[in-house]
């Protein structure tokens, strides 16, 4: 993840936050409400930025991969 994509991630999981406080939303519906909110507002300022500057945030460049040794769970001997 790049600084852009950290910052819309953030952004997406404090607005979350913010509706969820202020609605005092309970229960799994509720919630699920504000977090739709939230990664509305997120992903709409998002858009905004790629069309005003042109670029892409989200690219398959910003995502490193895990080594093999990281990828297998080693299970334990008997």
């Amino acid at each position: 993840m790049d600084d852009l994509e950290l910052i819309f991630s953030i952004l997406g999981e404090a607005s979350t936050t913010k509706i969820t406080r202020s609605k005092n939303a309970k229960g799994f519906i509720e919630n699920k409400i504000a977090a739709q909110k939230g990664g509305k507002i997120a992903g709409d300022a998002r858009k905004k930025l790629e069309l005003e500057s042109g670029n892409q945030v989200i690219t398959k460049n910003n995502y490193l991969t895990a080594p093999q040794s990281q990828k297998k769970i080693n299970s334990p001997k008997k």
